[in-house]
């Protein structure tokens, strides 16, 4: 057998030599799955890897999954390193990342208080901390820096040597020199790979070939939005000062990182505007590439960087290297089984990141595909949270731009928004409600408004985590649905209509619910994994005996679709039709709803003909909408489906009808300071697939008794019958108005770490930020445990006293929604 003679068949096939590819192969055979051939198109390390930084850093991660991958590989190495014999160059020289604003200062707090909440060594040091370990630092505009002693640096080509050497060891079939020109496919499934030395029987792939990954998805009809980009680094001569065991040193305000090489230094750059490669297809001979540099558009980010060490203005160039990387579209990897196909598994797109998140990534890949199900909480890299027309050739080009800068630091801020292509998903009213003084925020593409501009107010937001302009004209929206009415475009949101003989039977099987309900009754319910964990939260609506409509949110618009197509029971008759660009969803909310809603329908609104969780078509002026009485911000009111065509007749209606009653318009920010008073959970953001819904404290929604039963049951029935809670979401309200949640503060009781906040905003109507947090503990944790003692949160390193409720602090008896 030559070395590119290849097997008939494998349980695994894994495409790209790179430090991912090879990582994946070594966790799977670490899982027992030995039956595992990686194909490398040229040599190993050839695409991305041989030319990374290999920095071992962990700053700014931004959740738990991202913390825990980047961790796990700062761990692995060494063991790997002794386990092969296999040096992976791994260095613990130290990592500091700087603050030079009050801005970024809060960032950089903020994110430090988080990472140490979750086990990683961190201190904030002064500057003159950081002149002594780069005594040529200039240090005189640093207000503070994050110091991580034990993070650092690694050749990333020998730590992909080392997982492919373990890989080897334990059974894997590591080929190089083998293209793959194809993909099989039978009923949903992947069944095989084609490539130029002959085909392989599979039924896992993984392509884990960073930036070639979007051309091999489309060989299989599958979807992966990632762009290659212009990546740049200088290596200075020798200077006297450089040292191998200088730290690294990370600057986002000056968009550049720093670490010692070959008695020089590196120079990394992520500059605020940066350049696609290669944007119509990345040649498959390409190995080892070096791209001409630009030295007319990098001069000025390149001379920004270098004057943190100023002496090297004076050094000589060794060399300005400018190498393709790839990147996707809100900086995230695509990690995951793609929603189109089974067993088709992305590993790429792993944003300038993959050496550092490679044993992590590894890791968890090998867990879905041995498990079934992912090991964490991935709706932030799954590849179903993008959408396909983010492939496309121009929505690459103008946002591949901005996207360096926004993952060093520009979007490390509140405030920041996308500047580049924008527009390309918009609501039938988006002109309307840009005269209204809109300003929009990007969901999965969508322009959604944020909040409104008053008469003369600016829309331009200072970057920072203080109270901006939005901040009071958000307030007045909160109110207004509080004490008046207000409208909000959520067309934004994902609308399926699943009907046929077994829809019934389908959506019950995904359901924790029951949903054999009468017609025109909603559902709020879940779709759960086999090991009970929440997989996606939605409303199901029976708009006939054999049609539902399902909604849910934006960020699980193609998962929902592909679950289904999962979990459709062989013979079983369902069509499953994607109704989202076909309808506006308009949500009219507040006391006077009814009274608006009265003034230009037929229908009899009353509790006794409409009454709450129920649907029926009604006419809104001279349109129709098909409308349900249902709420996300705890107050009386319907969401109004309206068909595209006749969106603009309906909103302007009711603009119309509704100016004596104080009508508002309402943005995202509202609607989330509105609907965390009333401790309603928000997918991705409070609650995800890491959670149960017993966690979660909405177990309400599931039909124990069910006789279809539903996915996840056992597991389910386990944990509720253990009697054990380790982990309890709670609702929590700051006692002084002034401080600010946003999301991952840490909570005290009697002075112990007990949990931390998932969400939070100002609550106008409580007076006070508002959150939902989770409680965790190794032991149960009983309702006295949280009613009781003495709570805190820390917000920027000041301890702030809060008040803990398992019960919404708005309407807890739900009278204003039943109104």
């Amino acid at each position: 057998m030559s070395d590119t003679a290849l097997p008939a068949r494998a349980q695994v096939v894994v495409i790209g030599g790179g430090a991912i590819g090879t990582s994946t192969a070594y966790h799977l055979t670490q899982l027992g799955v030995t039956d595992v051939v990686l194909l490398e198109r040229k040599e190993l390390t050839a695409g991305t890897t041989w030319h990374a930084a290999g920095l071992i850093t962990s700053a700014g991660m931004p959740t738990e999954t991202y913390q825990w991958m980047s961790r796990y590989t700062t761990e692995l190495l060494p063991e790997l390193t002794e386990e092969t014999g296999q040096d992976t160059g791994f260095r613990t020289i130290g990592h500091l990342h700087l603050a030079c604003t009050p801005q970024r200062l809060e960032t950089v707090t903020r994110e430090s208080i988080f990472a140490k909440a979750h086990g990683i060594p961190v201190e904030m040091v002064g500057p003159d901390e950081v002149q002594r370990h780069w005594p040529s630092a200039r240090v005189d505009d640093i207000l503070a820096a994050a110091w991580v002693p034990d993070e650092g640096r690694a050749n990333p080509a020998d730590v992909a040597q080392a997982y492919a050497k373990g890989a080897r060891a334990a059974g894997a079939r590591i080929v190089e020199g083998v293209t793959v020109t194809g993909f099989t496919t039978a009923n949903g499934a992947v069944t095989g790979v084609e490539t130029d030395h002959g085909p392989i029987e599979t039924e896992t792939v993984v392509v884990a070939a960073g930036m070639w990954g979007r051309q091999l998805g489309e060989l299989a009809g599958v979807s992966l939005p990632l762009q290659a980009a212009e990546h740049y680094y200088l290596l200075t001569d020798e200077v006297d000062w450089a040292h191998p065991d200088l730290p690294v040193v990370e600057d986002p305000d000056r968009y550049g990182y720093y670490r010692e090489e070959g008695g020089g230094v590196l120079v990394g750059l992520f500059e605020p505007k940066a350049a696609p490669w290669s944007l119509d297809t990345i040649p498959q001979d390409l190995g080892f590439a070096v791209l001409p540099p630009d030295w007319d558009r990098m001069a000025g980010f390149l001379s920004d960087a270098m004057d943190r060490f100023p002496s090297l203005h004076d050094a000589g160039i060794r060399q300005f290297f400018c190498g393709p990387e790839s990147f996707t579209f809100d900086n995230g990897p695509l990690l995951g089984e793609v929603p189109e196909l089974r067993g088709f598994f992305a590993a790429c797109g792993l944003n300038s990141l993959g050496i550092l998140l490679s044993g992590g990534a590894g890791s968890l890949i090998a867990q879905w595909i041995v498990d079934g199900e992912p090991p964490l909480e991935v709706t932030g890299i799954s590849p179903d949270r993008l959408m396909p027309f983010m492939a496309t050739r121009a929505f690459r080009e103008e946002k591949t731009v901005e996207l360096l800068g926004s993952l060093f630091g520009d979007a490390a801020f509140p405030s920041y928004r996308p500047w580049t292509a924008r527009g390309a998903r918009r609501s039938p009213i988006h002109d309307r409600l840009t005269d209204a003084g809109a300003d929009f925020i990007v969901l999965t593409g969508y322009e959604v408004p944020e909040w409104f501009a008053g008469h003369g107010v600016s829309l331009e937001r200072p970057q920072g985590w203080l109270r901006d302009q939005s901040f009071d004209a958000s307030a007045q929206e909160h109110r207004a649905v509080r004490e008046a009415v207000g409208i909000m475009d959520m067309s934004f949101m994902a609308t399926l209509k699943v009907q046929g003989p077994d829809a019934l039977a389908l959506l019950n099987r995904v359901s924790v619910s029951e949903l054999d309900v009468p017609v025109g009754k909603i559902t709020y319910t879940h779709w759960c994994t086999p090991n009970g964990k929440i997989w996606t939260d939605l409303t199901v609506t029976r708009t006939a005996e054999d049609t539902f409509l399902v909604i849910g949110a934006d960020v699980i618009h193609r998962r929902m679709i592909g679950w289904l197509e999962r979990k459709r029971a062989e013979g079983e008759v369902v069509v499953v039709t994607d109704m989202t660009s076909s309808r506006m969803l308009l949500t009219v909310q507040g006391p006077k709803s009814r009274e608006l809603l009265s003034r230009l329908t037929t229908a009899d609104l009353s509790n006794e003909a409409f009454p709450y969780m129920r649907a029926k078509d009604i006419e809104v002026g001279m349109g129709l909408a098909y409308a349900i009485r249902v709420t996300y911000l705890g107050e009386l009111g319907w969401e109004l489906h309206v068909p595209s065509d006749q969106a603009v007749t309906v909103y302007d209606s009711l603009v119309e009808a509704g100016k004596d009653l104080a009508i508002r318009h309402a943005g995202l920010l509202a609607l989330n300071s509105l609907r965390l008073e009333k401790a309603y959970r928000d997918y991705a953001i409070d609650i995800d697939n890491g959670d149960t819904l017993l966690e979660a404290g909405i177990d309400f929604t599931i039909a124990w008794d069910k006789p279809s039963g539903f996915i996840g049951k056992e597991a389910m029935v386990k944990e509720r019958d253990s009697g054990v809670r380790t982990a309890r979401m709670v609702q929590v309200l700051v006692g002084d108005q002034e401080p600010l949640l946003y999301g991952d503060e840490q909570l005290y009781r009697d002075g112990e770490h007990a949990g931390e906040v998932r969400n939070g905003a100002y609550g106008h109507t409580l007076g006070g930020s508002v959150g939902l947090a989770m409680i965790e503990r190794e032991e149960d944790i009983p309702d006295d445990f949280l009613l009781t003692g003495s709570w805190e949160a820390d917000i920027v390193g000041t301890r702030y006293p809060i008040t803990v409720s398992l019960e919404p602090m708005y309407d807890p008896r739900r009278e204003r929604i039943k109104a």
